[in-house]
């Protein structure tokens, strides 16, 4: 299901509002990925990126191309372990954060 303009909005508006959501949803985009769901992790990273850096500033940032990273996070994307590593290293510095993956048993 496509989510609408109004709820890109205002998911948009709470990152920008509130520095714990910002902070939880790039963990749980990472925490999406590690978990198998790709196209999900993608999804949330993706508005993440939207809602704080930007594409423009991520590429210059990382030197890839804004078009590329856009690509990468797409639907049909299918970044390289890589770019996708690198990018979420410069996110983590960005937000000055540090995530770290605990293992638990099942």
């Amino acid at each position: 299901m496509a989510l609408t303009r109004d709820f890109k909005a205002t998911v948009l508006a709470r990152v920008q509002a509130d520095p714990a959501f910002r902070d939880a949803l790039l963990k749980e985009g990472v925490e999406t990925l590690l978990s198998g769901d790709v196209d999900s992790g993608k999804a949330i990273l993706r508005d993440y990126i939207k809602a704080t850096v930007g594409f423009e500033q991520l590429g210059a940032e990382t030197g890839s191309s804004p078009k590329s990273l856009i690509r990468m996070f797409g639907p049909t994307g299918n970044p390289q372990a890589r770019n996708l590593f690198n990018v979420i290293s410069h996110l983590q510095r960005h937000a000055g954060l540090t995530l770290q993956v605990t293992a638990r048993p099942q």
